[in-house]
C-alpha cells in the first residue's frame, strides 16, 4: 500500500504543487490549510509522514510539530520554512522534526528528501527488531538517582512489570511519568509489542472518542471509512493514557467497559471489539477530590488504580539534581556538539538549593539553556538564568540575616509546602500543622508568607 503523506500549507500554490509530485511519485496525499485542520486529521488517520509550513497564520509549524508528536509520535514531519536561519532549523529539529526543507525549494529535493525518510524509518524499525534499541532506550536504568525514592520506584517497575493489572501513575508535570510507564513496558512480556503514548489533552475532545476506539465507515461526516482506534492498535501491547483526568464522563464510561470488558465499541458500530492490552493512565491531578468534585468515576478510578505508582518532586529528592545534571550534560554535549566536563561545584549547590516546580523537565530546559550560553570546561553559576539566581539569592542574602528571618523563613516554607502536599486542602492543612484554620489564614495573609 503506498505511504499517506499529509501536507500543511496555507498557500494553495504549494499544497497543490506537492501533492501533484508526490503523487506522481506513487504516494497518496491529503492536504490541510492550517493546523487546526490537519491536527484533526491526524487524530483521525494515521499518516506515514507530515510536510508542514513553519509560517502560517494561527497555530504556526512549530506548534503543530509539537502536538503532531503527542497525537501521533511515531510520524516523522518534514518543515518548510522560508527562513533560511541556523536557529529556525534548529528549533524544528530540536522539537522531533526529521529534517527540513528551505524555501525556495527544488522540487526534486523534497522527493529525495521523503525517499531517504522513508529508508530511514524502515531501517529504524529493522534495529529495533534486531538489538532491541528501544529496551535500550526506556528501560528503568534510565530513570537516573540515587534517592530512597528512586530506588523505590526501581523496585515498583520490577514488580509491576510482569503482571497485566492497570498502572496508574501519579506526579506532578515534569516528573517523567511517561517514562516509567515505558519501563514498565520494555521490563514485561509485552515489551516486543507496541507502546502507544496518547496524551489525553493534546488531541481535541470532539476527536477523541473515536481517536481511542475508532469509528464505523458513515459514524459522522468525514467517516468515509472504518478506522481502528489506538486501543486496536496496541493491541497485544501497551497503551499509556497520559492526563486520565481530563476525559469526559463519557469516555469515563467507555473506558470503563473497555477494562472489564475487554473490549470496545467503535462509534457509530453496533459490533464489539475484543481487545488486548496493558493499560497504563497517569496524572498530575488528585483523582479522589475529583470524585468528591463528581467529575470522576470512583469505579474507574480503582480500576485503574490497581497499581498505584507515586513519582515525587524533584524538589523532595535534591539528593538526584547531581546527577540528573550530569546525565543531561552528557545527552546535550552529544546534541550542541560542545565538550564540558560538568557544573562547577557552586552551580551544584544552586541547583540543589533551587525549588523545581516544573521538576526533571525544568532542570534540562535549564542544563540545556545554560551550556548554550555558557563557555567550558564548567558549566558556572552566571550561566545559570537570572530568575533562578536571583530567587536562590533572594533566600540566602535578606532571609538568614538573623535568627528572627531565619525562624521565619522555615515557617513560610513549611506552610507552603504542608499546603502543597494538601493539595491547597486548607482544612487539612491546619490539622497537619497543628493550628486553627484562622492562625493559617492569618499567616497566609501576612505580607511577608
Amino acid at each position: 500500500m503506498p505511504e499517506k503523506i499529509l501536507i500543511i500549507d496555507d498557500e494553495v500554490t504549494i499544497r497543490d504543487t506537492l501533492s501533484t509530485v508526490l503523487l506522481e511519485e506513487g504516494y497518496n496525499t491529503v492536504t490541510a490549510s492550517n493546523g487546526e485542520k490537519a491536527l484533526e486529521l491526524m487524530a483521525q488517520f494515521a499518516f506515514d509522514a507530515v510536510i508542514c509550513d513553519i509560517r502560517m497564520p494561527g497555530m504556526n509549524g512549530i506548534e503543530v510539530l509539537r502536538k503532531s508528536k503527542e497525537i501521533r509520535p511515531e510520524t516523522p514531519v518534514l518543515i518548510i520554512t522560508a527562513y533560511a536561519s541556523i536557529e529556525t532549523a534548529v528549533e524544528a529539529l530540536r522539537e522531533g522534526a526529521s529534517d527540513y526543507i528551505i524555501k525556495p525549494f527544488i522540487l526534486e529535493d523534497i522527493i529525495l528528501k521523503v525517499r531517504k525518510l522513508f529508508h530511514y524509518r524502515e531501517l529504524a524499525l529493522d534495529n529495533i527488531l534486531l538489538r532491541g534499541e528501544v529496551d535500550e532506550i526506556y528501560n528503568s536504568s534510565n530513570i537516573i538517582g540515587k534517592s530512597r525514592q528512586v530506588m523505590d520506584l526501581l523496585s515498583m517497575i520490577q514488580k509491576v512489570s510482569s503482571s497485566r493489572g492497570t498502572v496508574l501513575i501519579t506526579g506532578e508535570s515534569g516528573t517523567g511519568k511517561e517514562l516509567v510507564a515505558r519501563s514498565i513496558h520494555n521490563s514485561g512480556p509485552r515489551k516486543q509489542k507496541r507502546f502507544m503514548p496518547v496524551n489525553c489533552c493534546a488531541i481535541p475532545e470532539t476527536l477523541l472518542d473515536s481517536a481511542l476506539f475508532g469509528h464505523a465507515k458513515g459514524a459522522f461526516t468525514d467517516a468515509i471509512e472504518a478506522r481502528k482506534g489506538l486501543f486496536e492498535i496496541a493491541d497485544k501491547g501497551t497503551l499509556f493514557l497520559d492526563e486520565i483526568g481530563d476525559l469526559t464522563s463519557g469516555l469515563q464510561t467507555k473506558l470503563l467497559r473497555a477494562i472489564e470488558e475487554r473490549e470496545i465499541l467503535p462509534v457509530g458500530s453496533t459490533e464489539p471489539v475484543k481487545v488486548d492490552i496493558r493499560l497504563i493512565a497517569a496524572t498530575h491531578q488528585d483523582l479522589k477530590t475529583r470524585i468528591r468534585e463528581g467529575t470522576f468515576r470512583e469505579d474507574l478510578f480503582y480500576r485503574l488504580n490497581v497499581v498505584g505508582i507515586h513519582i515525587p518532586p524533584l524538589r523532595e529528592r535534591s539528593e538526584d539534581v547531581p546527577l540528573l545534571a550530569d546525565h543531561f550534560i552528557r545527552k546535550y554535549n552529544k546534541e550542541l556538539n560542545r565538550n564540558f566536563r560538568g557544573a562547577a561545584p557552586e552551580t551544584i549547590r544552586i541547583l540543589m538549593d533551587y525549588k523545581w516546580r516544573g521538576n526533571i523537565r525544568e532542570l534540562e530546559n535549564v542544563i540545556e539553556r545554560s551550556m548554550i550560553m555558557g563557555t567550558p570546561p564548567l558549566l558556572e553559576p552566571e550561566n545559570l538564568p537570572s530568575n533562578l539566581i536571583d530567587e536562590i539569592n533572594g533566600l540566602n542574602a535578606k532571609d538568614k540575616e538573623n535568627l528572627k528571618n531565619a525562624v521565619h523563613l522555615f515557617e513560610k516554607r513549611h506552610i507552603h509546602w504542608v499546603l502543597e502536599n494538601a493539595h491547597d486542602d486548607k482544612n487539612k492543612a491546619a490539622d497537619i500543622l497543628g493550628i486553627s484554620l484562622a492562625t493559617l489564614y492569618r499567616k497566609l495573609e501576612d505580607k511577608n508568607n
